[in-house]
């Protein structure tokens, strides 16, 4: 790996304890300008990584908390009306919303109601929001940590697939093993802020460097192979979009980045491949039976078997 990105991910690990491989994931998410859903039963420490990495990076971080109740303008902004103003060009003036940050963790979105939910989604597609027919840019760079619970518990709105085909990757902590938990019970310094390691004009950069990674033709055969067997296949009720084929790319590009090659091969395809395509294969929530626990695990066993089908070297 790279010696500058060893370093973050050996702080963060001091943070998020025995999640090496999600740690890279994550920061390979960052990396390749996506946006990152996290799918965990609450106390995993989801809020725990985004803030780490919010600090490593030395980027603006905000949190949304989703609630039922939570409206698109709580999160967004809204105009103020001045009424001692005479001049009528600046009788209204626009409060920003936590969603002008550079780090945004949306903690628990499908709490919220789907107005809220399309709200967000909308802002990380277009990187901007309007308001009263002004448009305002987010900040560069903007990167959206979601969290939800998951869809079996009580309270949730289970995003729809097209919302779900919106964020690049998806990742799940889950328990830590034995002696991380025993090494995090042990730590002394926990809540001690992360020092800043690299700056936001070192991300841009590399972000940039990223994009420029050389994926041969044989690469993108692979994950056109792939693409094409999920909507050739009756196994997989939700084929790959264009935007998955994309992120395909891009994802298996910054994990040649984060692995300090400057060229993609089909073991970084691999490698990045369930955490980009599972939450797009999902089973919609009328498609689970209810032997099946979730529909994270059911996306995982389908994305693992679409990437078995497939033989690189014949691609």
């Amino acid at each position: 790996m790279r010696q500058d990105i060893t370093d973050v991910q050996q702080a963060l690990s001091q943070k998020v304890i025995g999640k090496s491989h999600q740690l890279k994931l994550a920061i390979t998410c960052l990396l390749a300008n996506g946006h990152l859903l996290i799918e965990d039963l609450p106390g995993m420490g989801k809020t725990t990584l985004s803030h780490a990495l919010s600090q490593v990076f030395g980027l603006h971080y905000s949190r949304i908390q989703f609630t039922s109740d939570l409206l698109p303008s709580d999160m967004l902004g809204v105009n103020i009306f001045h009424s001692h103003e005479s001049d009528e060009s600046k009788r209204f003036s626009f409060r920003h919303g936590p969603i002008f940050s550079q780090v945004v963790l949306a903690d628990e979105l499908n709490r919220a109601s789907p107005k809220t939910q399309s709200a967000l989604l909308e802002a990380m597609e277009e990187r901007q929001v309007s308001i009263d027919g002004v448009t305002h840019s987010l900040p560069t760079p903007f990167f959206v940590i979601a969290t939800q619970n998951p869809s079996n518990q009580s309270g949730t709105y289970p995003l729809p697939e097209s919302q779900l085909d919106r964020f690049f990757m998806r990742i799940s902590l889950g328990y830590p093993a034995w002696e991380a938990e025993k090494a995090m019970l042990l730590q002394k310094d926990a809540s001690t802020p992360l020092k800043k390691m690299l700056s936001e004009a070192d991300l841009c950069q590399m972000q940039r460097d990223v994009s420029a990674v050389h994926a041969s033709d044989a690469i993108i055969h692979y994950i056109l192979r792939l693409v094409s067997e999920s909507r050739e296949s009756n196994d997989y009720p939700n084929p790959l979009s264009p935007r998955a084929s994309r992120a395909l790319l891009q994802g298996s590009k910054a994990w040649a980045f984060v692995s300090g090659k400057d060229y993609v091969t089909p073991e970084d395809v691999q490698a990045v491949f369930v955490a980009i395509t599972a939450h797009r294969l999902t089973l919609s929530s009328h498609q689970l039976t209810h032997s099946q626990r979730s529909s994270a695990i059911n996306g995982e066993k389908l994305s693992q078997k679409l990437l078995d089908s497939v033989d690189p070297l014949a691609a």
